[in-house]
């Protein structure tokens, strides 16, 4: 007896040492993964706080030698920077409150199992979803619906999607359906009942998509690159995109407010390079958009998880 309790005990000993030393290395893995993602971003940072000249020596990996403002103010000194902003803080979050909405309506219409046609309609759905026209046909559309050249190309043709819209079904799905049959005793109609109950019940996948969609916007360049030519309406990672295929800082030194502030900053000028405008340009269109997912986290994991497993 004395011995079989010995026995189990050196088991559960030698147990809890193992399961020790495997957190132990699964933590350590887990920060390397971290500061291996993170110090990219962060060399970046350290890179756009230094003056372009001295950094072109090496040897910066952790704070800027020669810490210097400049690169951004010289960013933020163009005026097709700051329009470029403005034009995609707005596609953003118009376009990611249209595709909820759009995407949302059509989720819940596709949830209710009385939809006449549902399965057709699911599967006419499901099509453009794993076939694609092509560049040509879809410049051409655009082209006659009058969306080229026009803001409202980054919005129209990206109100609903497919995949999302599947999610969101899944997710309504799993709600229980006793209130909406409790709902429609008490008189309230298809309208009301999404509005007042199952919104408010959605807040996880409503933020998850409405994540995804924001990032998209956010970090579309290929839009603004191919389907609009006035520089009043390109958005700031199609002219960041631009500005990286540049190999000197005349495409920023076009603005004569640019000219008169570089004239003024003559020497802060002489030590900046194309590089340093770069990485504080990164930064400029990055920043932003990490911002918001410290927000809606505690929503991010669930929302998907839930959307996409249960039906």
């Amino acid at each position: 007896m004395v011995k079989e309790t010995i026995v189990k005990k050196s088991r559960k000993g030698s147990s809890n040492t193992g399961e020790h030393i495997f957190t132990m290395l699964n933590t350590v893995f887990l920060i390397l993964l971290c500061m291996i993602t993170i110090y990219p971003l962060f060399y970046i940072i350290v890179y756009s706080l230094n003056e372009g000249l001295d950094s072109m020596k090496g040897g910066l990996y952790l704070w800027p030698r020669e810490f210097t403002l400049f690169n951004y103010q010289y960013v933020f000194g163009n005026g097709v920077i700051k329009h470029s902003y403005l034009v995609t803080i707005g596609r953003t979050i118009l376009g990611t409150l249209t595709g909820l909405i759009i995407t949302g309506v059509t989720a819940y219409g596709f949830s209710l199992k009385s939809l006449p046609y549902r399965k057709g309609l699911m599967m006419i759905a499901l099509i453009p979803m794993l076939f694609n026209g092509g560049i040509i046909p879809y410049y051409i559309q655009l082209s006659r619906l009058h969306l080229v050249d026009s803001f409202w190309v980054y919005i129209i043709p990206c109100m609903f999607s497919v995949w999302n819209m599947f999610v969101m079904m899944k997710f309504f799905m799993g709600l229980p359906e006793e209130m909406r049959e409790s709902a429609h005793i008490d008189g309230a109609g298809e309208v009301r009942i999404f509005v007042q109950i199952i919104i408010p019940l959605s807040k996880p996948v409503i933020a998850a998509i409405g994540l995804f969609i924001a990032v998209w916007h956010w970090n579309d360049w290929y839009s603004g690159s191919f389907y609009v030519s006035n520089a009043n309406l390109l958005p700031l990672q199609t002219y960041l995109q631009r500005l990286f295929n540049a190999n000197s800082l005349s495409m920023l030194t076009q603005n004569s407010q640019i000219v008169a502030e570089a004239a003024a900053h003559e020497s802060q000028t002489a030590t900046m390079t194309i590089t340093s405008v770069k990485m504080a340009a990164v930064v400029i269109g990055t920043l932003p958009i990490l911002c918001v997912y410290p927000f809606i986290q505690k929503y991010f994991v669930k929302g998907m998880l839930i959307g996409s497993v249960k039906g």
